[in-house]
């Protein structure tokens, strides 16, 4: 790859015909509607479907928009309150997570996350209450709207009480991330001890039994994009019972699923989760290129990837954790990969990188299209009754796949699951996003499509495309990266250039001397 190399912007395209023809040009088997569809016109997207005993009115989910702009004390501010209510006016009825919720203290990636604790009752109560009011005004009624809570702890990225200071409990030395983010290899004191992770299930179950009572119709247990549970699925150099095999590394997880399903019995449970990753990545202001890892070959720090080659996806233990998965009745799986802090362009294509990132190492359409292959792959593998058919195929889900797209079209058809999954990485697509979003849940390849960044900018996007409503162009997310540039940096997170409530707060001239300053 050039270091000159310079990608066509999405805006840039404008037709459908030259947006096929792009992903032509990339070699992307990309399934594109000519037109947006409304409800009335048969949309796909305006399907019900179910998850656990529930209906969900469609097919549009909201992932788990994380501010750092709640209170010092884990409550929520007004920033907050306003993007749930957000949440309520977009249209979608799934509602996933809504914001990632530390389960504890130390568990926050920084000093203003929300917090799942009982001193934080009377705000989660509040957050819900904001979401479904907002979306009883809208549409007339809450029918078909399902909302859960995201529970977390931050792990290696914890900054529990200085958005400058890290304060990582990590689950082993992994040794290229201790590298990237400074943290002694001979430290054990930040590795967590079998007994503390014993409080740590605790501390889940006890956040889930909280938002049960508050009024969640489910929690997600997060597993992704590098944070604690994630990182256990890679610890296959920790001793004892939590780590090793699949089946260790995965315990804390299943641990906390199971206790949740026999101590709060009637709450349903899902879980987003990273399918594959990667080597970490080096910051830098160049073209992004991994880190060196040819000395720790063949590589055993990753999940979801060859220990031959790590910049190859190998999706075969995510497979069989997705079963067991759903063998201990999870309702539904949100699929996501890598991790914003070491491998942005996998997890959130943009052509605007952080401050804290690289410039793409590819057209970022390749990062949306290997997620969105992922999860046609993940879907047509794991089998079973549920929503969707479709005319796409099983291609390599059981074993190693290049991280580059595959010259051979799938062909073959996947089978139905028995639990619905959610896609990510679709709001890079900007202008196109409804197009490919109404197509791959038409052909089966996704049951519900996710969207994070672009409801920053653009929150009713749901809502216009199934009314028929011709998409608001100045609002559509064209992923700037000021909503990760912004929390990096001890600023809260929305979109500054596009939102009129963010353009108007000081925040705004501290986020433009940040960026003057690193670019200069």
């Amino acid at each position: 790859m050039s270091e000159e190399a310079n990608y066509p912007k999405i805006a840039q395209l404008k037709t459908v015909a030259a947006f096929r023809a792009r992903l032509q040009e990339l070699g992307l088997d990309l399934p594109v509607d000519d037109e947006m569809l409304s409800a009335a016109q048969g949309s796909p997207l305006a399907q019900p479907a179910r998850v656990g005993n529930f209906t969900v009115g469609n097919r549009w989910c909201i992932h788990p928009m994380e501010g750092w702009d709640a209170n010092r004390d884990g409550s929520p501010s007004p920033h907050m309150l306003r993007r749930w209510q957000n949440f309520g006016r977009s249209g979608a009825k799934l509602i996933w997570g809504g914001e990632a919720a530390a389960v504890r203290p130390d568990g926050r990636a920084n000093p203003n996350q929300l917090m799942a604790t009982e001193s934080n009752r009377r705000g989660l109560t509040a957050l819900l209450y904001a979401l479904t009011d907002a979306h009883r005004e809208a549409f007339g009624s809450l029918d078909g709207l399902v909302v859960g809570l995201q529970l977390t702890h931050s792990g290696r990225f914890c900054k529990p009480d200085d958005h400058h200071k890290m304060a990582p409990r990590i689950a082993y030395h992994h040794p290229l991330l201790d590298a990237k983010f400074k943290i002694d290899p001979r430290d054990d004191s930040v590795v967590w001890t079998d007994g503390e992770i014993e409080e740590l299930i605790d501390n889940y179950v006890a956040a889930a039994r909280l938002a049960h009572e508050v009024g969640f119709h489910f929690v997600d247990v997060k597993s992704c994009h590098g944070y604690l549970l994630h990182e256990f699925l890679s610890a296959r150099h920790r001793a004892g019972r939590f780590g090793g095999d699949l089946a260790g590394r995965s315990r804390v997880l299943t641990t906390i699923i199971d206790r949740i399903h026999n101590e709060v019995p009637g709450l349903a449970v899902g879980v987003r989760l990273s399918v594959f990753d990667s080597v970490p990545y080096e910051t830098s202001r160049e073209i992004g290129r991994p880190m060196e890892y040819d000395s720790y070959l063949p590589y055993e720090f990753g999940f979801g990837v060859s220990p031959e080659n790590p910049l190859e996806i190998d999706l075969s233990e995510p497979l069989e954790l997705m079963r067991m998965l759903i063998d201990r009745g999870v309702v539904a799986l949100n699929l996501s990969c890598g991790s914003p802090y070491y491998t942005p362009h996998l997890q959130r294509p943009a052509i605007f990188p952080p401050i804290d990132g690289y410039r793409p190492p590819e057209d970022p359409l390749v990062g949306v299209w290997r997620q969105i292959d992922a999860v046609r792959q993940c879907r047509a593998a794991v089998g079973g009754r549920g929503q969707g058919t479709g005319d796409r195929g099983q291609g390599k889900a059981s074993g190693v796949q290049s991280l580059a797209p595959s010259p051979q079209p799938p062909t073959s058809s996947p089978q139905p699951t028995p639990v619905p999954i959610v896609g990510t990485a679709y709001s890079y697509l900007q202008d196109y996003l409804p197009h490919v979003a109404q197509a791959v849940v038409r052909a089966g390849w996704t049951d519900f499509v996710g969207l994070g960044r672009m409801v920053l900018s653009y929150p009713e996007l749901p809502a216009d495309t199934l009314a028929g409503r011709p998409l608001e162009r100045k609002r559509i997310c064209r992923t700037f990266s000021d909503c990760t540039t912004a929390p990096r940096n001890g600023l809260i997170s929305g979109c500054y250039p596009l939102d009129s409530y963010y353009k108007e707060l000081p925040d705004r001239d501290e986020l433009i001397a940040i960026k003057q300053r690193w670019q200069s």
